[in-house]
């Protein structure tokens, strides 16, 4: 069975489940887990000695999930790792099943085929925890900022296809997806094309509704051509502000940037009607994106003059009076407040739109 059949099987059975044939298969009302992203500020300030208060830092895994409960969410996307010690993967089962939360991990790749075993190893006990889905990336940066050259980037790509067939078999022998993002790395059409040479029901993607505006890709466009391979969503509004170099990118709280967040939502789930949806609000100071520059084209087979005058026309037409938001000028707690009043806002908004 290839990834197109086993989507198109999930929605029939989605839809014979149904008690009446003419609603939708997009019909169910979407529930909001939490990335881990979403409270990158907390995580990072809580590991230093000169951080917040110890009441504003996440004592564990547990208190992570007990927090997000706390916010309203539906699940949780958290890192997998070392969760055979302590016998943390059976605490956090609990934990989730307590509160009726969907359960993802967040899983490294293998770099090298001597690492197959504990990559093996941490996708079975994941799933001992009740991890079906697994989010990952190739690339832990950005390619704009990581390679210097085409070489370089052309060596990465032949990498990055080993390290997705190495894991490829372990995900079906275990019966569960791997859930690749789309991490500032790959634009639509090297994502698209890796779906269709992989052509496994176990390896989907991890949308991130944002992250391809910084390769110039059209963020709605994005979504439309990648909804089809989806399995689960790092949901997420942008803002965008030129800057003499090029635009400045930035997470926003949902209705307040540039992206139709009903509209992707509804698209994901006409695509796939399992499809999970992670709220990734990352409160930070925004992001530069450099295409006005060399460097940004290193990785480029030729610079492509049309999707940049396209990429500064959609950030002319949409940035307004609103500045983007910065964080670093505040104090570590004020950082830790004003990345929670953004997930409350982002929150809010999601259950007031599809309540």
């Amino acid at each position: 069975m290839n990834r197109r059949h086993f989507l198109h099987s999930t929605a029939v059975a989605s839809l014979a489940a149904t008690s009446c044939s003419t609603i939708p298969m997009h019909a169910r009302k979407p529930g909001l887990a939490v990335s881990a992203a979403s409270y990158m500020v907390r995580q990072r300030l809580g590991r230093r000695k000169n951080g917040p208060a110890n009441g504003e830092a996440f004592r564990d895994t547990v208190h992570f999930i007990e927090h997000c409960h706390q916010l309203g969410a539906s699940g949780v996307q958290i890192g997998v790792r070392d969760w055979a010690k302590d016998g943390l993967a059976y605490r956090v089962r609990d934990k989730v099943e307590e509160y009726g939360m969907v359960l993802e991990g967040q899983i490294s790749l293998p770099r090298k085929q001597d690492e197959l075993d504990e990559f093996t190893n941490t996708v079975k006990t994941a799933k001992e925890a009740g991890v079906r889905i697994f989010r990952t990336v190739t690339l832990g940066g950005r390619r704009y900022e990581t390679f210097k050259s085409l070489k370089e980037w052309n060596e990465f790509r032949d990498h990055a296809w080993a390290r997705l067939t190495w894991a490829e078999p372990i995900m079906k022998k275990n019966g569960v997806q791997l859930a690749l993002e789309n991490h500032k790395d790959w634009q639509i059409e090297g994502m698209v094309d890796l779906m269709k040479r992989l052509s496994s029901e176990h390896i989907g993607v991890n949308l991130d509704t944002g992250n391809n505006i910084s390769l110039l890709d059209d963020g709605m466009e994005t979504v439309r051509a990648l909804a089809p391979y989806t399995l689960t969503v790092h949901l997420k509004d942008m803002g965008v502000e030129e800057y003499e170099d090029g635009f400045l990118l930035s997470e926003v709280p949902f209705g307040e940037g540039v992206l139709d967040v009903r509209k992707i939502v509804d698209i994901c789930l006409r695509a796939n009607p399992n499809a999970q949806f992670n709220l990734e609000m990352i409160t930070r100071d925004p992001l530069r994106v450099p295409c006005l520059t060399e460097n940004y084209w290193a990785t480029w087979e030729t610079p492509k003059g049309e999707a940049l005058a396209e990429a500064l026309d959609r950030v002319r037409s949409s940035s307004g009076t609103r500045i983007l938001p910065t964080i670093s000028q505040l104090n570590p707690s004020q950082q830790v407040a004003a990345e929670e009043a953004n997930n409350q806002r982002c929150f809010s908004w999601f259950h007031q739109t599809f309540a």
